[in-house]
């Protein structure tokens, strides 16, 4: 049974977090999805993933092409079809139970600058804890993550 981590970004923006999350989760030998809310916003993210650096490169494709069953890495705005080991959200994508209880990890990434984002974030964390789902939470305000709350899963 998997577990969400909630990232709390504060010093360093989603462009910069995404890429390095994507790195480890890869490093784990995982298939991931990351689901957004806006086809723009993952056409500007998958530009962002193409520009990093070669020895970084983290393969990665759009949904909706023939390929998305083999993509290691695919940007989608709904269901994931390349059976992920990992969910990463962004711009308040919605997460359900049932699917952090499907993943080795799910990952749910929002703007701390953002009072709404945030708001969202405290709604998802009590909507999953109360479904029995662990759940950590980790900030940057220090500088560097540090995991500030744990919640252990239910059974």
């Amino acid at each position: 049974m998997g577990e969400a981590y909630f990232y709390h970004l504060t010093h360093t923006p989603l462009e910069q977090t995404l890429p390095m999350l994507l790195g480890k989760a890869r490093g784990a030998g995982w298939r991931i999805a990351v689901r957004g809310t806006s086809p723009d916003r993952l056409d500007w993210l998958d530009q962002k993933l193409w520009l990093g650096p070669e020895e970084g490169f983290l393969p990665h494709g759009l949904a909706g092409g023939e390929h998305d069953a083999l993509q290691p890495i695919l940007l989608t705005t709904g269901e994931a079809g390349n059976s992920p080991a990992c969910l990463m959200t962004i711009d308040g994508a919605g997460v359900l139970p049932e699917e952090v209880r499907a993943m080795e990890r799910t990952c749910v990434l929002f703007d701390g600058t953002d009072d709404e984002a945030v708001q969202h974030a405290r709604v998802q964390w009590k909507s999953l804890i109360d479904a029995g789902c662990g759940a950590k939470y980790w900030s940057e305000a220090s500088g560097s993550w540090e995991m500030k709350a744990e919640n252990a899963a239910q059974g």
